[in-house]
């Protein structure tokens, strides 16, 4: 096991990691990311990385409005339970209506409210003709889950991640997507950033995983039943250089919409592209490249932002993202603090 303190900073570095992602790319959110906005953004991250100034917070998005909802449901001195998650992303939802809540959830939280909750997972099931949102937006959320279940066994861990994805997401490939997100932030958070890494075992490692998760489903019922390895296998396809990693060609073979399949594997790969830099930069460095790469992309950037950020802050721990940075980012103490309660749970289990 790694030494509590570089623990504790790598479960800080992820829940910050996610905030940062969220807040720096939520104003690019559905932009052309043209070289005129790529250049806007490079120069707004390091304006916002260089010496003090006073400005108004970066607001966080639904991403971080629900990841802290998660966080505070698995650290809640009572305990656990799927329907206090519930309740918690209803009493937000309508406290703060405008974080950027999608139409579909918010239809999802009037029904759990209007039935007191009765059946946590009843609305969401009912969704598009009862198939359910394959979105990225329990994706999106899942990374105090997987600090969470560090200690844990990985059944745990996907148990866990299909309890709290199903009160919101039901489809296969919304689910899977928010395992996929959950397994790559666990097995950074269990690397030592010293040592040297090797993206094709951490990959391998994923497709291992997620084969076997992929098992389950059912060929008659899934259209796409090889979902996440099939994109697991592009993303390798793009690492290894057997194409040319154009941003043309990541969005093609990987995708940056809403959909957890075209937006989880786009994350996880915006995290290993730039473990590669470790050879010639520091890991702040990577870390900033992660966040302007996945912003760069475009589509939905504020959310690929916040996971791919959840994974690189995992990995390199809080030293790895500038502080200058962080103090531009609304509630990032209280999230530190949210990581540091969830360490000592998940160090007591």
């Amino acid at each position: 096991m790694l030494e509590k303190s570089l623990m504790l900073s790598k479960f800080r570095g992820s829940l910050l990691g996610a905030l940062v992602g969220d807040c720096c790319g939520a104003p690019f959110e559905g932009q052309l990311m043209d070289s005129g906005a790529k250049l806007i953004l490079k120069k707004n991250l390091d304006k916002l990385e260089g010496p003090p100034f006073n400005a108004p917070y970066k607001k966080y998005t639904d991403d971080t409005a629900m990841t802290i909802q998660t966080a505070r449901a698995l650290v809640d001195p009572n305990g656990y339970s799927q329907k206090l998650l519930a309740k918690n992303f209803v009493v937000e939802f309508f406290k703060e209506p405008n974080r950027g809540y999608g139409a579909a959830v918010g239809e999802v939280f009037r029904k759990l409210r209007q039935t007191k909750i009765a059946d946590p997972t009843g609305p969401a099931m009912a969704q598009f003709n009862g198939s359910g949102s394959f979105g990225n937006g329990a994706a999106m959320r899942i990374s105090p889950v997987a600090l969470y279940c560090v200690n844990k066994s990985i059944d745990e861990l996907v148990r866990l991640v299909k309890e709290s994805s199903e009160i919101t997401h039901t489809n296969v490939l919304g689910v899977n997507g928010a395992i996929l997100q959950a397994l790559a932030i666990r097995q950074s958070l269990l690397l030592n950033p010293n040592e040297p890494f090797c993206w094709k075992a951490f990959l391998a490692e994923l497709k291992q995983h997620m084969v076997e998760i992929e098992k389950g489903n059912d060929p008659d019922l899934d259209a796409n039943p090889n979902a996440y390895e099939k994109q697991l296998q592009n993303m390798e396809t793009l690492l290894d250089h057997r194409v040319d990693p154009s941003d043309e060609n990541v969005l093609n073979l990987l995708g940056h919409s809403v959909a957890a399949l075209y937006s989880v594997p786009t994350a996880v790969y915006c995290f290993l592209r730039h473990t590669q830099d470790l050879l010639k930069d520091t890991d702040r460095k990577s870390f900033r490249n992660t966040l302007e790469y996945a912003i760069s992309l475009g589509g939905d950037c504020d959310t690929i932002g916040s996971m791919a950020c959840a994974i690189s802050g995992a990995y390199y721990g809080e030293p790895a993202i500038s502080s200058a940075l962080l103090k531009h980012c609304e509630s990032a103490d209280s999230v530190a603090e949210l990581a540091e309660q969830l360490f000592q749970v998940a160090g007591t289990q």
